[in-house]
Protein backbone atom coordinates (compact mmCIF):
# COMPACT_ATOMS: atom_id res chain seq x y z
CA UNK A 1 0.00 0.00 0.00
CA UNK A 2 1.39 3.37 -0.98
CA UNK A 3 1.82 6.00 1.72
CA UNK A 4 -0.82 8.38 0.33
CA UNK A 5 -3.49 5.68 0.29
CA UNK A 6 -2.57 4.54 3.80
CA UNK A 7 -2.80 8.12 5.12
CA UNK A 8 -6.23 8.45 3.53
CA UNK A 9 -7.38 5.31 5.32
CA UNK A 10 -5.84 6.52 8.59
CA UNK A 11 -7.74 9.79 8.22
CA UNK A 12 -11.00 7.96 7.47
CA UNK A 13 -10.51 5.72 10.51
CA UNK A 14 -9.98 8.80 12.69
CA UNK A 15 -13.09 10.44 11.25
CA UNK A 16 -15.19 7.33 11.81
CA UNK A 17 -14.24 6.67 15.43
CA UNK A 18 -13.17 10.12 16.60
CA UNK A 19 -9.98 8.75 18.17
CA UNK A 20 -7.32 6.25 17.04
CA UNK A 21 -4.20 4.73 18.57
CA UNK A 22 -0.84 4.29 16.90
CA UNK A 23 -0.64 0.68 18.08
CA UNK A 24 -4.04 -0.29 16.61
CA UNK A 25 -3.34 1.44 13.29
CA UNK A 26 0.10 -0.15 13.00
CA UNK A 27 -1.46 -3.59 13.51
CA UNK A 28 -4.26 -2.86 11.06
CA UNK A 29 -1.93 -1.79 8.26
CA UNK A 30 0.91 -4.16 9.20
CA UNK A 31 3.49 -1.40 9.48
CA UNK A 32 5.83 -0.14 12.18
CA UNK A 33 4.56 2.27 14.84
CA UNK A 34 6.91 4.98 13.54
CA UNK A 35 5.27 4.77 10.10
CA UNK A 36 1.88 5.57 11.62
CA UNK A 37 3.42 8.36 13.70
CA UNK A 38 4.74 9.92 10.49
CA UNK A 39 1.34 9.54 8.82
CA UNK A 40 -0.33 11.30 11.75
CA UNK A 41 2.29 14.05 11.65
CA UNK A 42 1.53 14.66 7.98
CA UNK A 43 -2.22 14.64 8.56
CA UNK A 44 -1.82 17.09 11.44
CA UNK A 45 0.21 19.44 9.22
CA UNK A 46 -2.67 19.34 6.72
CA UNK A 47 -5.13 20.27 9.48
CA UNK A 48 -7.00 16.96 9.30
CA UNK A 49 -6.27 15.43 12.73
CA UNK A 50 -4.83 16.47 16.08
CA UNK A 51 -2.15 14.26 17.58
CA UNK A 52 -2.42 13.20 21.22
CA UNK A 53 -0.33 10.87 23.35
CA UNK A 54 -0.34 7.44 21.68
CA UNK A 55 -2.55 8.40 18.76
CA UNK A 56 -4.75 11.12 17.31
CA UNK A 57 -8.27 12.56 17.47
CA UNK A 58 -10.53 14.05 14.83
CA UNK A 59 -10.61 17.83 14.70
CA UNK A 60 -13.61 17.91 12.42
CA UNK A 61 -16.83 19.08 13.97
CA UNK A 62 -19.95 19.96 12.02
CA UNK A 63 -18.52 23.37 11.10
CA UNK A 64 -14.86 22.40 10.66
CA UNK A 65 -13.71 22.68 7.05
CA UNK A 66 -10.24 21.32 6.22
CA UNK A 67 -8.10 23.60 4.04
CA UNK A 68 -8.84 23.34 0.32
CA UNK A 69 -5.26 22.30 -0.45
CA UNK A 70 -5.58 19.40 2.00
CA UNK A 71 -8.94 18.36 0.53
CA UNK A 72 -7.78 18.64 -3.07
CA UNK A 73 -5.54 15.57 -2.84
CA UNK A 74 -8.14 13.38 -1.12
CA UNK A 75 -9.87 10.86 -3.40
CA UNK A 76 -8.43 12.76 -6.36
CA UNK A 77 -8.91 10.00 -8.93
CA UNK A 78 -12.53 9.57 -7.88
CA UNK A 79 -13.12 13.32 -8.18
CA UNK A 80 -11.61 13.30 -11.67
CA UNK A 81 -13.92 10.46 -12.71
CA UNK A 82 -16.89 12.38 -11.32
CA UNK A 83 -15.79 15.48 -13.21
CA UNK A 84 -15.46 13.54 -16.46
CA UNK A 85 -19.04 12.25 -16.10
CA UNK A 86 -20.22 15.77 -15.27
CA UNK A 87 -18.55 17.14 -18.41
CA UNK A 88 -20.42 14.54 -20.47
CA UNK A 89 -23.68 16.23 -19.45
CA UNK A 90 -22.53 19.58 -20.87
CA UNK A 91 -23.43 20.48 -24.43
CA UNK A 92 -21.79 23.16 -26.57
CA UNK A 93 -23.77 26.35 -26.08
CA UNK A 94 -24.77 25.56 -22.49
CA UNK A 95 -24.80 28.10 -19.70
CA UNK A 96 -23.53 26.78 -16.37
CA UNK A 97 -23.22 27.69 -12.71
CA UNK A 98 -20.10 26.25 -11.10
CA UNK A 99 -19.93 26.10 -7.32
CA UNK A 100 -16.89 26.20 -5.05
CA UNK A 101 -15.15 22.99 -3.95
CA UNK A 102 -12.48 20.51 -4.93
CA UNK A 103 -14.79 18.32 -7.03
CA UNK A 104 -16.27 21.31 -8.87
CA UNK A 105 -12.70 22.48 -9.47
CA UNK A 106 -12.10 19.20 -11.28
CA UNK A 107 -15.28 19.85 -13.29
CA UNK A 108 -13.78 23.18 -14.40
CA UNK A 109 -10.65 21.36 -15.53
CA UNK A 110 -12.74 18.79 -17.39
CA UNK A 111 -14.48 21.59 -19.34
CA UNK A 112 -11.26 22.88 -20.88
CA UNK A 113 -11.40 22.60 -24.65
CA UNK A 114 -15.19 22.86 -24.83
CA UNK A 115 -16.78 25.45 -27.09
CA UNK A 116 -19.37 28.18 -26.76
CA UNK A 117 -19.98 27.84 -23.04
CA UNK A 118 -20.94 30.53 -20.56
CA UNK A 119 -19.76 29.59 -17.07
CA UNK A 120 -20.77 31.62 -14.03
CA UNK A 121 -18.36 30.89 -11.17
CA UNK A 122 -18.42 31.80 -7.50
CA UNK A 123 -14.79 30.88 -6.92
CA UNK A 124 -11.53 32.18 -8.29
CA UNK A 125 -9.88 28.76 -8.55
CA UNK A 126 -12.36 27.70 -11.24
CA UNK A 127 -12.09 31.07 -12.98
CA UNK A 128 -8.32 30.67 -13.24
CA UNK A 129 -8.69 27.16 -14.65
CA UNK A 130 -10.93 28.48 -17.44
CA UNK A 131 -9.24 31.85 -17.96
CA UNK A 132 -7.23 30.80 -21.02
CA UNK A 133 -10.12 29.09 -22.80
CA UNK A 134 -11.13 31.46 -25.63
CA UNK A 135 -14.34 29.55 -26.43
CA UNK A 136 -15.62 29.75 -22.84
CA UNK A 137 -17.04 32.97 -21.46
CA UNK A 138 -16.35 33.17 -17.72
CA UNK A 139 -18.45 35.37 -15.45
CA UNK A 140 -17.20 35.84 -11.88
CA UNK A 141 -19.82 36.54 -9.24
CA UNK A 142 -19.11 39.55 -7.06
CA UNK A 143 -19.25 39.57 -3.29
CA UNK A 144 -17.06 39.22 -0.24
CA UNK A 145 -13.95 37.11 -0.84
CA UNK A 146 -13.73 34.14 1.48
CA UNK A 147 -9.96 33.82 1.44
CA UNK A 148 -9.71 30.24 2.71
CA UNK A 149 -11.63 28.99 -0.35
CA UNK A 150 -11.15 31.94 -2.75
CA UNK A 151 -14.93 31.97 -3.08
CA UNK A 152 -17.36 34.86 -3.34
CA UNK A 153 -20.01 34.87 -0.62
CA UNK A 154 -22.45 37.14 1.16
CA UNK A 155 -25.49 39.20 0.21
CA UNK A 156 -23.95 40.64 -2.96
CA UNK A 157 -22.90 37.20 -4.22
CA UNK A 158 -26.36 35.75 -3.59
CA UNK A 159 -28.08 38.74 -5.23
CA UNK A 160 -25.82 38.46 -8.28
CA UNK A 161 -26.45 34.73 -8.61
CA UNK A 162 -30.20 35.35 -8.64
CA UNK A 163 -29.75 37.56 -11.71
CA UNK A 164 -28.84 34.54 -13.85
CA UNK A 165 -30.82 31.65 -15.27
CA UNK A 166 -28.67 28.78 -16.56
CA UNK A 167 -29.06 25.37 -18.13
CA UNK A 168 -27.15 23.47 -15.48
CA UNK A 169 -25.69 24.07 -12.02
CA UNK A 170 -22.91 21.90 -10.63
CA UNK A 171 -23.04 22.04 -6.83
CA UNK A 172 -20.57 20.73 -4.25
CA UNK A 173 -21.61 19.96 -0.67
CA UNK A 174 -19.99 19.11 2.66
CA UNK A 175 -22.44 16.38 3.63
CA UNK A 176 -25.33 14.30 2.29
CA UNK A 177 -27.89 12.47 4.42
CA UNK A 178 -31.46 11.29 3.94
CA UNK A 179 -32.65 12.97 7.13
CA UNK A 180 -30.94 16.34 6.70
CA UNK A 181 -30.41 16.50 2.93
CA UNK A 182 -27.54 18.58 1.56
CA UNK A 183 -25.48 20.40 4.19
CA UNK A 184 -22.42 22.65 4.20
CA UNK A 185 -19.66 23.77 6.59
CA UNK A 186 -20.08 27.52 6.22
CA UNK A 187 -23.40 29.41 6.39
CA UNK A 188 -22.40 31.92 3.69
CA UNK A 189 -21.43 29.13 1.32
CA UNK A 190 -24.76 27.47 2.09
CA UNK A 191 -26.56 30.69 1.11
CA UNK A 192 -24.72 30.87 -2.21
CA UNK A 193 -25.58 27.25 -2.98
CA UNK A 194 -29.24 27.88 -2.22
CA UNK A 195 -29.21 30.79 -4.67
CA UNK A 196 -27.62 28.58 -7.34
CA UNK A 197 -30.17 25.82 -6.87
CA UNK A 198 -32.94 28.29 -7.60
CA UNK A 199 -31.46 29.51 -10.88
CA UNK A 200 -30.81 26.37 -12.94
CA UNK A 201 -32.98 24.14 -15.12
CA UNK A 202 -30.99 21.10 -14.05
CA UNK A 203 -29.43 20.92 -10.60
CA UNK A 204 -26.50 18.50 -10.32
CA UNK A 205 -24.59 17.66 -7.15
CA UNK A 206 -21.04 16.37 -7.62
CA UNK A 207 -19.70 14.66 -4.49
CA UNK A 208 -17.32 11.82 -3.72
CA UNK A 209 -18.64 8.84 -1.77
CA UNK A 210 -17.14 10.03 1.54
CA UNK A 211 -19.77 12.82 1.74
CA UNK A 212 -22.60 10.39 2.44
CA UNK A 213 -23.99 10.03 5.99
CA UNK A 214 -22.24 13.27 6.93
CA UNK A 215 -24.15 16.24 8.36
CA UNK A 216 -22.49 19.65 8.43
CA UNK A 217 -23.60 22.69 10.41
CA UNK A 218 -25.64 24.51 7.75
CA UNK A 219 -28.62 23.19 5.78
CA UNK A 220 -28.62 23.78 2.03
CA UNK A 221 -31.62 21.90 0.63
CA UNK A 222 -33.48 18.58 0.77
CA UNK A 223 -32.34 15.85 -1.59
CA UNK A 224 -35.51 16.33 -3.62
CA UNK A 225 -34.25 19.79 -4.65
CA UNK A 226 -31.83 18.23 -7.14
CA UNK A 227 -32.33 16.19 -10.31
CA UNK A 228 -28.95 14.46 -10.55
CA UNK A 229 -26.16 13.31 -8.24
CA UNK A 230 -22.80 12.17 -9.59
CA UNK A 231 -20.66 10.22 -7.14
CA UNK A 232 -18.04 7.49 -6.94
CA UNK A 233 -18.82 3.83 -7.52
CA UNK A 234 -17.82 2.99 -3.93
CA UNK A 235 -21.08 4.42 -2.61
CA UNK A 236 -23.34 1.91 -0.83
CA UNK A 237 -25.87 0.19 -3.12
CA UNK A 238 -28.73 0.75 -0.69
CA UNK A 239 -27.95 4.48 -0.69
CA UNK A 240 -28.21 4.54 -4.48
CA UNK A 241 -31.52 2.67 -4.35
CA UNK A 242 -32.99 5.10 -1.82
CA UNK A 243 -31.87 8.12 -3.84
CA UNK A 244 -33.50 6.75 -6.96
CA UNK A 245 -36.72 6.14 -5.03
CA UNK A 246 -36.69 9.86 -4.21
CA UNK A 247 -36.52 10.61 -7.93
CA UNK A 248 -32.83 11.58 -7.96
CA UNK A 249 -30.86 10.36 -10.96
CA UNK A 250 -27.64 8.76 -9.69
CA UNK A 251 -24.61 8.56 -11.98
CA UNK A 252 -21.71 6.44 -10.73
CA UNK A 253 -18.16 7.28 -11.75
Amino acid sequence: MIAQERRRLVFEATEASGVVSVRDLAARFDVADITIVRDLQQLEQEGLVRRVRGGAISVRGASYEPPIKAREAQLLEEKRRIAARAAELVRDGDSLLLDVGTTTLEVARALRGRRNLTVVVSNLWAALELANQPAIQVIIVGGRLRTSELSMVGHLAESTLREFHVDKAFIGVGGISFEHGLTEFNYEEAGAKQAMLGRADRRIVVADHSKFDKVMLNAVAPLTAIETLITGSDVDEETVTQLRRLGVEVILA
